[in-house]
């Protein structure tokens, strides 16, 4: 097959390729320039996407033997991914930019431009794998991707490649060493790419400007005020800015976000459980879609934990996913993917919550 190897500069993405190239395909690599103004060098493990992540790539691919080009994606980027992460936050909603670029940007734009340029899957590095067309957990549960991956669809995970899909992070390191890739060593990104010194509510003020509001009790009294909603996402606890402590002395966290009124509501860690979440936009990648309550396991965050649920079509495109039990911290805007054991069924976004 040809394939088309994104390489971001990391050692995960440079063994994905590396694998590719000793499975007998024909691997070209791309770097996909992001930033319309990238900084020259990373910080620690602060952002990615710098001229010397693109360095990275370049030397990885010429030490694997295969041709590189750099694509600029910056155009397309800020469009699908950094305009929609502010957007999301203006509405009092929370967004994952990672789980948004997946879809809008290596998935959907670098994969249709490949198809028309004659190649056959897109290879990454990402922690997941497909097995029978069906989308993975990876065994390294502590690297597992397959969660930023629940949105793409049956016709993108037919064109998706993840060599790494049975690796641990440690031996995918071991592995980059012993094949002499420099970024062997070079620390994962751990941060919003386009926020290098990963200040999120300094960068969205930026964006946004300064919009006051009130923060208020679960009583509705004034306990605080702050520059704009963008400055908060359901289950904060630090940076609240509040006037008074709390009567019975104990944490208060953020409820609710009102951004038509410029209201934040907070209140007690108890007051945040649900029970019931609403979501829209469901994919189905790895069953049909339900037509009556199915049982499953739905996973409300990155490196959450999957809790056990039944999902309900709710008309209209919604879904109702109902909890065993309850969960704190649930935040509009962010993915509920839909798991029955490590197999992916399907992903939505949520967009409200409920005791």
């Amino acid at each position: 097959m040809r394939v088309l190897a994104a390489m971001s500069g990391g050692v995960d993405s440079a063994v994905a390729a590396a694998r590719a190239v000793d499975a007998g395909h024909e691997v070209t690599g791309v770097h996909l320039a992001l930033s319309a103004n990238p900084r020259s060098h990373r910080s620690g493990a602060r952002g990615c996407c710098t001229l010397e992540d693109a360095r990275d790539a370049r030397r990885a691919a010429d030490v694997i033997g295969i041709p590189f080009y750099v694509w600029d994606m910056a155009q397309r980027f800020e469009a699908d991914v950094v305009a929609d992460f502010v957007a999301e936050y203006s509405h009092g909603r929370t967004p994952n930019p990672c789980l948004r670029c997946n879809e809008k940007i290596k998935f959907a734009a670098v994969l249709d431009r490949a198809v028309a340029l004659g190649f056959d899957v897109v290879c990454t590095g990402h922690h997941a794998r497909v097995a029978d067309g069906v989308l993975r957990r990876s065994p390294d549960l502590a690297k597992d991707q397959s969660y930023v991956l629940g949105v793409l669809t049956r016709r993108q995970l037919e064109r998706a490649m993840f060599p790494l899909g049975d690796s641990t992070k440690e031996q995918v390191r071991a592995e980059a060493a012993a094949r002499g890739l420099a970024v062997a060593g070079k620390p994962d990104s751990h941060d919003v790419c386009f926020i290098p010194d990963g200040d999120t509510r300094a960068f969205l003020a930026g964006r946004l400007g300064r919009a006051p509001g009130d923060i208020v009790d679960s009583a509705g009294a004034r306990i605080g005020h702050h520059d704009g909603v963008h400055g908060f996402t359901v289950g904060q606890r630090k940076g609240l800015g509040l006037e008074a402590p709390a009567p019975d002395g104990r944490p208060r966290y953020v409820l609710a976000i009102d951004p038509v009124s410029a209201t934040v509501t907070v209140g007690s860690g108890a007051a945040l459980e649900v029970l019931e979440i609403t979501a829209r936009r469901p994919v189905w990648s790895g069953c049909e879609p339900p037509d009556s309550p199915r049982a499953c396991l739905v996973q409300l965050r990155a490196h959450g934990e999957a809790h056990p649920a039944t999902v309900s079509p709710d008309g209209d495109g919604l879904l109702l996913i109902s909890l065993d039990r309850p969960v704190r911290g649930v935040a509009s805007g962010q993915a509920a993917v839909m798991y029955e054991g490590d197999a992916v069924l399907g992903s939505a976004t949520i967009t409200g919550t409920a005791p």
